[in-house]
């Protein structure tokens, strides 16, 4: 009756909305216009404007016409330095900040010069700080074009992981923000998508799609929800204002048979614009592996994009996303399974359709409507003969079909930027999946007397096994029904769903001298398999010293989170222990609730460098994961009783000067979580349901990136390296000496122990000789930290993968042949250049275990017109 009486609420407020005006939606960016006039007020045409932002490197020029205005659009949310240069008048220039969809005006009077000299107007050191309340990290297409990214299918996870701080890396385009597992908003073009975006759980937003990113990396502002620990603010590319067609053509090929090809278009007027891209990637090593060296590992991908504009008049614009993609993968098998002929394979098939349509009221307001539909279609297939597979045969078939509408009013007077909006979401779920185990040894019963798992079928019952074996301490009851070499039969589950959600906000940015504030609240209200609503307020403020241009920041936030959509009806299937569990009985995941308390500063060092600096303390009542299945991409959300988390996250960035750009981000990250555990599938860590904190394996002491790139001069090769260095995620199921008695290894086969270079005494584990135990003090693994002998501690002192340190470059040379019109640009890119052998993680029960990819290396070709 209350959810009744709540969707009637905002389907009113929905409808006052629409009764007010006729029009639809804002996105992430906005339009700088204006007038260029002399001091007697004649206007000056011809004049050339530039709009600069130092910090994220976006630039645009543009000239007057004959009545001397300008024009800007899509220009991604930011401050921006504006300035005219005329030859015969003086150089000027102002700042100017956009936070809405609506016009901002900047009109330039010049004065007549002493000379026909044209002195150029640069950035000043107060342009380099933003101010606002809210932490983020902004990147535009100069930087990432030249990035070098290591992920084949996710290149922009790679790119939101190598520009912000804060962010611990994971395997398959996976990304840990601030301690949690993917909690992670795109808002593309204003649309939210708080489902999984990597290379396993969807089809990601092609780069060449995207002008710009501003990832808040701080509290987020009311009008974010779901998932917010992160929020990826993504402004496409428009064709607006582009009069001659402008694209590109370029075609890569590199290490694993790689082969890239991608075409971009672009033309319009001003009124009217489209944007059209379409890549396709083939590669040998598309997954992230098991083993060091790809096996059974190809995979490809096709994307299309396509953005249309259309400014019906000067107040009203409409605007249409459209996408398609298409993503077929093998799953990369271990050695064990390549020799059984193990060919598990997954599609998967994305839609995405977002019309949206501004109504500026008057010179202070608009209003704006979004409605969407997306959708991702997830299909596993076995292998064909079941029992080649090992040591499970999986199936799944997957959809998640989201729609929603926004709706948004902004308002600005004075010292007040307000926004309000209401959103409504519908999520459609349907999950099938199977699962049968294949390998005898896997769950035995019974160990043999060298401690091995008795494979023979007679040896099925714990409590009675054949003389000369020992009952199995890791046997697990709950998954013997669904084990195939011993008359168990497949566990089947199909199931339908559909989440209702809604959500009203209201916020305020008010600038009052040297202070900054953003004061607002949220309330969301959740009806799926469980429920729960919950209002948020969310309050920041800044004070700016501008004797030292330096900015300190506080922030309070109230989150509300909602459990992951994937295989969610699966996971509320099980309980405490999963299938593993004894008499596993259905417990549904519910919404958690989150406080966050944030400090920070930005600095600036003149113009040449500013540092943004975050510390965040998060407690989360209710936290979620996910419980990856046996190495697969078949994953289960799971929920913890309540999370502690807290780090710090730190950038420093150099605008260019003479050619010099660079940045560095760097972070840390404790993150403690409480179980019980529920949901998920099977769970490799039975000690986990304990109430007892451990570190959670997106903890990362210390994790950087910095990158610097060169450019002597415009026409010039460009050159750019960039050092990663990763302390270690958390590797909870790493073998334990506990300093007394001999370390048990029969839990890890003899693949996994040759995995990660198992050695015990000077005897190193291969694939025909694992080690059954080590005697304590002899243990050791170059892939891995494990604690001294007897000094293991879940929360204090927990095994991890050993730190990494990789180096990437990369050079170019934009327009090599010198043509005005048709430009070639050559570049080449390495990746691990050093080829270092390290770990992602390990038998993570979130993640599985993945190896960094070893040296690739590429080379480009593109055509730009």
């Amino acid at each position: 009756m209350c959810g009744s009486i709540f969707t009637r609420f905002f389907l009113f407020a929905f409808a006052l909305i629409l009764l007010g005006t006729s029009a639809v939606a804002q996105g992430t960016a906005g339009n700088i216009t204006g007038t260029v006039t002399d001091v007697t007020g004649a206007v000056v045409s011809s004049a050339t404007v530039t709009v600069l932002n130092p910090v994220s490197g976006h630039s645009q020029t543009t000239q007057t016409d004959a009545a001397g205005q300008f024009h800007f659009s899509n220009l991604p949310f930011n401050r921006y330095h504006v300035s005219v240069e005329m030859r015969g008048f003086q150089s000027a220039a102002q700042d100017a900040i956009i936070r809405t969809a609506a016009n901002t005006t900047v009109d330039f009077k010049l004065a007549v010069a002493a000379s026909d000299e044209v002195i150029s107007v640069k950035a000043e050191a107060d342009d380099t700080i933003s101010g606002d309340p809210t932490s983020a990290s902004a990147v535009d297409r100069n930087l990432f074009s030249r990035l070098p990214t290591e992920s084949v299918g996710a290149p922009l996870s790679s790119l939101v992981t190598l520009s912000t701080p804060g962010i611990a890396s994971d395997s398959n385009g996976l990304f840990h923000p601030m301690g949690e597992h993917a909690d992670t908003t795109y808002a593309i073009d204003g649309q939210p998508v708080s489902d999984q975006q990597s290379r396993v759980f969807g089809n990601q937003l092609s780069v060449n799609a995207i002008q710009s990113i501003n990832v808040i990396n701080g509290i987020a502002p009311p009008e974010y929800g779901d998932k917010a620990s992160l929020v990826v603010q993504t402004t496409t590319r428009s064709g607006l204002g582009l009069s001659h067609p402008t694209g590109s053509l370029s075609f890569d090929y590199g290490s694993f048979g790689t082969a890239n090809g991608s075409a971009t278009l672009g033309f319009g007027t001003a009124r009217f614009g489209n944007f059209a891209t379409f890549d396709a990637v083939d590669s040998g090593r598309y997954l992230d592996t098991p083993e060091y060296l790809p096996l059974h590992a190809h995979g490809n991908n096709q994307n299309f994009f396509d953005r249309v504009d259309y400014h019906l008049s000067d107040v009203d614009s409409l605007q249409l996303n459209l996408s398609l993609s298409r993503t077929w993968s093998q799953n990369p098998n271990q050695y064990d399974q390549q020799a059984s002929g193990q060919d598990q394979r997954s599609q998967i098939f994305s839609y995405n359709l977002s019309p949206s349509w501004t109504h500026i009221i008057n010179a202070r307001s608009l209003i704006s409507v979004n409605p969407y539909m997306r959708q991702d279609n997830f299909h596993y297939y076995p292998s064909k003969n079941a029992f080649d597979d090992t040591p499970a045969t999986l199936a799944q078939d997957r959809s998640l079909r989201n729609a929603g509408i926004k709706a948004d009013y902004s308002y600005s007077v004075g010292i007040h930027t307000i926004k309000t909006g209401v959103m409504f979401y519908h999520t459609f779920l349907h999950e099938g999946f199977s699962l049968g185990i294949t390998d005898a040894a896997f769950n035995a019963p019974c160990l043999n007397a060298n401690g091995a798992p008795d494979t023979n079928p007679d040896a099925n019952d714990p409590e009675n096994c054949p003389e000369g074996d020992t009952p199995n301490p890791n046997y697990n009851a709950g998954t013997a029904p669904f084990d195939l070499t011993r008359g168990g039969k497949l566990f089947q589950f199909n199931g339908r769903t559909d989440i209702k959600q809604q959500a009203i906000y209201v916020q305020d940015n008010i600038v009052w001298k040297n202070w900054s504030f953003l004061v607002g609240g949220r309330f969301d209200n959740y009806n799926g398999i469980s429920s729960r609503s919950m209002a948020q307020p969310r309050l920041g403020g800044t004070y700016s010293l501008k004797q030292t241009n330096t900015v300190f920041r506080l922030g309070y936030g109230k989150l509300f989170l909602t459990p992951y959509n994937e295989n969610l009806i699966v996971s509320s299937s099980t309980g405490i222990g999963g299938l593993e569990g004894a008499g596993y009985g259905a417990v549904p995941l519910r919404p958690a609730s989150r406080s966050q308390y944030d400090a920070g500063f930005e600095q600036g060092v003149g113009k040449h460098l500013i540092v943004n600096g975050e510390y965040f303390w998060k407690y989360t009542d209710r936290d979620f994961d996910f419980d990856v299945l046996l190495n697969t991409p078949l994953a289960f959300p799971i929920e913890w009783t309540k999370s502690k988390i807290d780090g710090f996250g730190v950038k420093a960035t150099v605008p260019e000067i003479h050619g010099v750009s660079a940045y560095a981000v760097l972070g840390h990250t404790r993150s403690r979580f409480f179980g019980p555990e529920i949901g998920g599938i099977l769970f490799n860590n039975p000690t986990t349901s304990s109430t007892a904190p451990f570190r959670i394996d997106h903890d990362q002491a210390f994790q950087q990136t910095t990158h610097l790139q060169y450019q002597p001069k415009p026409n010039a090769p460009w050159y750019g390296f960039t050092w990663r260095y990763e302390s270690g995620l958390v590797a909870g199921n790493a073998p334990i000496d506990n300093g007394q008695t001999p370390t048990d290894l029969t839990y890890l086969t003899a693949d996994q122990q040759t995995q990660i270079l198992l050695n015990c005494g000077g005897v190193q584990a291969t694939r025909t000789a694992p080690l059954i135990s080590c005697p304590t003090g002899q243990l050791s693994s170059p892939l891995l930290s494990l604690p001294k002998p007897g000094t293991e501690n879940d929360d204090r002192n927990p095994p991890r993968v050993a730190p990494r340190t990789m180096f990437d470059m990369a050079m170019g040379w934009d327009n090599i042949l010198h043509r005005d019109r048709l430009k070639t640009n050559l570049s080449i890119t390495a990746v691990n250049v050093t080829n270092k052998y390290a770990l992602y993680n390990f038998l993570s029960t979130f993640s599985g275990t993945h190896f960094v990819s070893p040296r690739t290396v590429s080379g480009q070709i593109s055509f730009n017109f």
